[in-house]
């Protein structure tokens, strides 16, 4: 696979159901274990709600139903993965909840396959490539793809009214 960088790239691996997924660790700010979660009730069924760190309304997805995986039940290692995202120009912080948080690991580009064009769950366009790590497939994301800037403006708009609902019951 053709990589804008030559060089290693650090990944943090984490589950969906069976699925081992990766993401570039320089777009994850902190895992946190799940916190107190304020549904919005207009949000999508993806959209699980807003969480408070560190005083910021931080907009939290299930990233399992966003790939159209069924919702699994919260357990001792279900995490949300904060991230920063990079769409349209804009930076956005928002929330991925995920089965277990797994590993750091590093992978050099001759690692790192195209992902198939057929028989694929999910949409390649959400895929920078496949890589392996023993036996192991690893679904490494463009985790920018995965949000379009619509749904990225709709969780602000989200986070926005519960900060000003927050607001104002605080008051």
């Amino acid at each position: 696979m053709a990589m804008a960088n030559e060089e290693a790239c650090q990944y943090m691996t984490f589950k969906l159901g069976d699925e081992l997924f990766a993401i570039n660790v320089s777009q994850v700010r902190e895992v946190l274990e799940v916190p107190q979660i304020t549904k919005i009730p207009t949000a999508p069924a993806y959209m699980r709600g807003v969480v408070n760190v560190r005083g910021q309304s931080i907009p939290v997805v299930d990233l399992s139903l966003r790939f159209g995986l069924p919702r699994i039940s919260d357990t001792v290692n279900t995490r949300v993965i904060v991230m920063e995202l990079n769409i349209a120009g804009e930076t956005a912080v928002i929330g991925g909840l995920a089965d277990s948080v797994h590993e750091v690991i590093e992978l050099e580009p001759s690692e790192i396959n195209p992902p198939p064009r057929i028989a694929m769950r999910w949409s390649t366009d959400f895929i920078l490539g496949m890589g392996k790590r023993e036996e192991a497939f690893i679904i490494i994301l463009d985790i920018n793809a995965v949000f379009s800037s619509e749904e990225l403006i709709a969780a602000a708009n989200i986070t926005a009214s519960s900060a000003s609902t927050e607001h104002v019951v605080a008051l």
